[in-house]
């Protein structure tokens, strides 16, 4: 069965709205319903919409998001220009301040650390794409934890809308941490203090903007996994392959979802999913 139903996209194709992204959807979260899309099962590089996945198995693996890990050595490898949180071998750290440094700052040492922390690297990749195959996620394999850019690593804007609204369902404390605009992790006898700025120019600008993911590489471009919620109504914007043009992508988007009246567009019912992660 589908994730999400096309009722409403049935009966309203989309319009021709000012969207450069290569790929793009608009969901209702609530309701479960597409409101407007782009090549939506195109499979793309997601850039660090990848670790919304990771995200979602770390804390299926996690006690808590108190629970204390050690940083790992591998963090030392990463590429020169890959985003990070600062974080050093041996340091140890809460998989709260790790969500932090993922969501605002799309941190790969973060990712890298959360991939490392509970099961081997391997294993750990394993579990993402178990998971995406329990949530519905058709057209995407992961090969790392991070989403940087690799023939093997893909997914789509339907996907990651998958993923987003897992998220948003499973995880409300998540959504909290992604719509922080500035945080700072306070130094330990473990390790220094983080200063956070979040890259989402949503937050804070966009009426109602909660989160959630930005990402880019060079193979993916842009990327945005964008949510709202106003009067009640959650949307979840997905927008690939974007140019500058990123934040005005997904304003238009959820502009357009919040235009439809409220109470206009069917509920597409699903029976409930269960992660199965061990």
């Amino acid at each position: 069965m589908p994730a999400f139903g096309t009722s409403w996209l049935d009966a309203h194709p989309s319009p021709p709205l000012d969207v450069h992204a290569a790929s793009a959807i608009l969901v209702e979260a609530d309701q479960r319903e597409v409101l407007w899309a782009r090549t939506p099962d195109a499979r793309r590089a997601p850039a660090s919409l990848a670790k919304l996945v990771t995200v979602l198995v770390a804390m299926q693996l996690a006690s808590s998001l108190d629970q204390v890990v050690t940083v790992p050595a591998a963090v030392n490898q990463l590429e020169g220009d890959a985003t990070r949180m600062g974080l050093q071998p041996g340091e140890q750290v809460s998989v709260r301040d790790l969500m932090y440094g993922i969501f605002l700052v799309s941190a790969n040492d973060a990712a890298e650390t959360l991939a490392q922390a509970f099961v081997p690297r391997s294993r750990f990749i394993q579990l993402m794409n178990r998971e995406a195959e329990t949530l519905g996620m058709r057209d995407s394999h992961f090969s790392n934890p991070t989403g940087l850019d690799d023939p093997d690593l893909y997914s789509t804007a339907y996907d990651l809308a998958i993923a987003a609204g897992a998220i948003l369902t499973d995880y409300p404390q998540l959504v909290t941490i992604a719509g922080t605009r500035q945080y700072t992790i306070p130094a330990t006898s473990t390790h220094p203090a983080f200063y956070l700025a979040n890259l989402n120019e949503l937050i804070g600008t966009y009426p109602g903007a909660t989160g959630l993911k930005t990402g880019f590489t060079d193979d993916a471009g842009y990327c945005l996994a964008a949510t709202a919620t106003r009067a009640g109504r959650t949307l979840i914007a997905i927008v690939l392959g974007s140019d500058t043009h990123l934040n005005q992508d997904a304003s238009t988007l959820l502009d357009y979802g919040f235009g439809i009246p409220a109470g206009s567009v069917p509920s597409y019912w699903l029976p409930a999913v269960h992660l199965l992660t061990q």
